[in-house]
Order: C-alpha cells, then sequence, then structure tokens
C-alpha cells in the first residue's frame, strides 16, 4: 500500500479547486487505500491559504467554511499526523540552513523524513512526498524522497 506525505502547497487543491485537484483528489480516495501522513502545523497552513483565497477574491466565504469544515474532519480520521517536536525543529534547521528553505517548507519537509525514519525503521515503504512546492521538492529529492507534484497533473 503507497504512502504518501502531503505538505500544505498540495493538501489545499483538497478544498480551493486549482491545477492538479483531481490528482490529489484521486490519492485521497479511500478506495485507492493509500497511507496518508501530514505535518501537525498543515492545518494552521491550509487554513491560512483558504483564508488569503477568500480574502482575496479566489473562493467565496461558504467554500471557504466548508474546506475549513473538511480539513478539521479529515486530518485527524484519516492521516497520522507527525508531532512537531523538538526533533523535527532540530532537523528542520538543518534543513533550512542546508537548502535555505522557507520556515514551515523545512517543518514540512523535516516532518516527511521523521515518519520516513519510523516507516523504514518498521520495514515499511519509504514515504512519496506530494507537493506543489518546487524549492521544497527539490530538496525532498536531494534527501532521497520520491516526489508526486500535483501541479504535473492536469
Amino acid at each position: 500500500m503507497p504512502a504518501y506525505f502531503f505538505d500544505s502547497s498540495a493538501l489545499v487543491k483538497r478544498f480551493a479547486q486549482e491545477r492538479g485537484s483531481a490528482f490529489l483528489l484521486s490519492l485521497l480516495r479511500p478506495s485507492a487505500r493509500n497511507r496518508l501522513y501530514a505535518a501537525r502545523i498543515t492545518e494552521v497552513e491550509v487554513c491560512a491559504a483558504l483564508a488569503r483565497r477568500q480574502k482575496g477574491n479566489t473562493i467565496n466565504a461558504s467554500q471557504a467554511a466548508k474546506g475549513l469544515r473538511r480539513l478539521r474532519h479529515d486530518l485527524p480520521r484519516r492521516f497520522t499526523q507527525v508531532a512537531i517536536n523538538e526533533e523535527v525543529i532540530v532537523e528542520a534547521s538543518r534543513l533550512a540552513e542546508t537548502y535555505a528553505l522557507r520556515g514551515y517548507d523545512a517543518v514540512q519537509l523535516a516532518a516527511a523524513v521523521k515518519a520516513n525514519d519510523e516507516r523504514i525503521s518498521n520495514g515499511l515503504a519509504p514515504l512519496i512526498i506530494v507537493s506543489a512546492d518546487t524549492e521544497l521538492n527539490d530538496a525532498a529529492q536531494t534527501e532521497g524522497f520520491s516526489i508526486e507534484n500535483p501541479d504535473d497533473h492536469p
């Protein structure tokens, strides 16, 4: 069973229709039987993205509210959420320095590293990172991850 780590740039496509949304939905479908992971901070980032889209008039208030309800329902029920603890912060600092990543991108990648290390130590297949962020994807590939960019799928 494939396992995917979703950063906020990808997961927001679940709640706001844009390029790559159909591909993302195919990964999230329960019938796909994929194992889903996200950093705990993803809720804040997706919430902010939806609020900014509403403020920018690319989605309306009803769409934003519906997206937030789905997000808050789905994350704890369907995703293994990676806690942002001292270990993740130390790794995020290393990644930010090494790749000149933005702060939360480094936290996202560090959370993926932590979850991936746990999977591998338990004899499970490595995570595939799903992200629409080019800089994050480049760093993740250098760190040895396979990447799926939803923007590569119309």
